[in-house]
C-alpha cells in the first residue's frame, strides 16, 4: 500500500474523486439520519405508537453511533483505513434496508441501533482520510468537503426523504438510504487510495487519546453545545404545522431552507476554521445561543419561522472545526478522537432530542425546545472558554502538544 503525498489545495483531481466518494457515503448517512425527523407523525400513525415514542427511533440510532464509533476505533486500530471504510458502509447499508422490513416499533428501534453504529467512525476515519490527502492550511477544507455530502443530504436527500415518506410512506425512504450507501461502497472501492497506517497503531495508542483533557473538552464542546440543534429540529414537524400553522405540503420547503443553512454554514465554516480556528468554535457557540432563544417569538409568523430553520441549520459550521480542533489536541489517538466526534455529536442529538421532547411534554409546547437550545448552546461555550483558558495556561508553561501548523 501507498500512501499518497499531500498536494496543495484540493485540486489534484484523484483528491477530487477520493473526496467526492467519501462525500456520498456522507450524503446517505446524512439523508438516514435526518430524513426521519420529518416523517416522525407517518411512523407514529403507522406504527400506532406516539409522536415521542417515534422520537425514540432517533435517540435508539444516536446511541448506535456514541457506541459503535469508539468501539470501532479502538477494535480495527490496525485495520487499513479503505476497506474499513468499505466494511462500514456495508453494515450501514444492511441496518438501512433491515430498517425498511422492520415488522414492528421495537425490531425498528434494533435495526436504527444497528443503522447507526458505522456512523460515527466512518466519518471519522473518513475525515481522516481527506485531512492526509492534503496540505495543512487546507485540512479544514478537506473534512469540510466530506462533511458537505452530510449537509446536502439536509439539502436535498431530507426534503425528498420527506415527501416520499409523505406519499409512500417511510420504509421506501430507508430502503433509498440503503441504494445510496451501496453506491459510496462502490465509489470507495474504485477511487479511495489504500493508505498506509501510522507507525505504532494498536488499540492502546488510540486510547491514549483520552488521556489528554483538551480532548474531554471538544467533545463536550461538542455533545453539549451542538444539542440545541437537535432541540429544535427533531420536533422541527410539530414546530412549523402547529406554531407557525404552515401547511404540511409546504413543509418539505422549509425543511429544505435547514439543508441550505447547513451547507452555507459547512463552507463558510470549514473556511473560517482554516484562518481562525478557535475563534470559529466560539463565535458559533455564541451565535447558537442567540439564534434558539428568540424561536418561541420567530416560530409564530411562517416567514421568521422559515428564517429560523435556516439559522439552525447554519449552526453546523462549529462542525468542521471542532473536527480539526481534536485533530490538533489528540497527538498519537487521532483515529479514536475523530470518531468520538461524531459519538458526540450524535450524543447531542439524543441530548437535544430528549430535553426537547421532556419540554414538549410538559405541556410548554413545540416552540419551547429553542430555549432548551439555548440553554444547551450556552453550556457548550462555557466549556469552551474553560478549553480556550486552558490552552492559555498551557502555553505560558509549556507548548501544546497538537499537530504543527506552518506558515502559508
Amino acid at each position: 500500500m501507498t500512501t499518497p503525498s499531500p498536494v496543495s489545495g484540493l485540486g489534484d483531481s484523484k483528491t477530487k474523486l477520493a473526496i467526492l466518494a467519501m462525500a456520498i457515503g456522507s450524503f446517505g448517512i446524512g439523508t438516514g439520519e435526518f430524513a426521519i425527523m420529518g416523517l416522525l407523525r407517518n411512523l407514529a400513525g403507522d406504527l400506532q405508537i406516539s409522536i415521542q415514542d417515534a422520537g425514540h427511533v432517533i435517540s435508539a440510532y444516536a446511541l448506535g453511533v456514541v457506541v459503535g464509533a469508539p468501539l470501532f476505533a479502538i477494535l480495527f486500530a490496525r485495520t487499513p483505513r479503505k476497506p474499513l471504510m468499505i466494511w462500514l458502509m456495508g453494515l450501514f447499508v444492511i441496518g438501512n434496508i433491515g430498517s425498511a422490513l422492520a415488522p414492528d416499533y421495537w425490531s425498528l428501534l434494533g435495526l436504527r441501533f444497528l443503522s447507526g453504529l458505522p456512523h460515527g467512525a466512518y466519518f471519522g476515519i473518513a475525515a481522516l482520510v481527506a485531512a492526509s490527502m492534503v496540505d495543512t492550511g487546507y485540512r479544514a477544507r478537506a473534512v469540510g468537503r466530506v462533511m458537505l455530502g452530510l449537509t446536502i443530504a439536509t439539502l436535498i436527500g431530507m426534503p425528498l426523504a420527506t415527501w416520499l415518506g409523505q406519499y409512500m410512506g417511510w420504509r421506501p425512504t430507508f430502503a433509498g438510504v440503503g441504494v445510496v450507501g451501496a453506491l459510496a461502497v462502490l465509489m470507495i472501492f474504485r477511487f479511495v487510495p489504500d493508505l498506509k497506517l501510522a507507525e505504532g497503531a494498536s488499540p492502546l495508542t488510540e486510547l491514549s487519546a483520552l488521556r489528554r483533557p483538551q480532548v474531554w473538552l471538544t467533545l463536550g464542546i461538542c455533545a453539549v453545545g451542538c444539542g440545541g440543534m437537535f432541540s429544535v429540529f427533531t420536533y422541527v414537524d410539530p414546530l412549523l404545522i402547529d406554531v407557525a400553522h404552515i401547511p404540511q405540503v409546504w413543509v418539505p420547503l422549509v425543511l429544505a431552507l435547514f439543508g441550505v443553512g447547513m451547507t452555507l454554514g459547512n463552507i463558510l465554516g470549514a473556511a473560517m476554521a482554516d484562518k481562525a480556528l478557535m475563534p470559529t468554535i466560539g463565535g458559533m457557540l455564541a451565535f447558537n445561543v442567540i439564534s434558539l432563544a428568540v424561536i418561541p417569538w420567530t416560530a409564530q409568523l411562517w416567514l421568521t419561522a422559515a428564517l429560523s430553520v435556516f439559522l439552525v441549520g447554519f449552526t453546523v459550521a462549529i462542525g468542521t472545526a471542532l473536527q480539526t480542533r481534536l485533530m490538533d489536541v489528540a497527538a498519537d489517538g487521532q483515529t479514536l478522537a475523530a470518531t468520538l466526534m461524531h459519538a458526540a455529536f450524535n450524543t447531542a442529538n439524543a441530548l437535544g432530542a430528549l430535553l426537547g421532547g421532556m419540554a414538549i411534554g410538559a405541556g410548554w409546547g413545540p416552540a419551547s425546545t429553542g430555549p432548551v437550545g439555548a440553554v444547551l448552546a450556552l453550556g457548550g461555550l462555557v466549556l469552551f472558554v474553560i478549553s480556550a483558558l486552558l490552552d492559555k495556561r498551557q502555553s505560558r508553561w509549556q507548548p501544546l502538544d497538537v499537530v504543527p501548523q506552518p506558515a502559508e
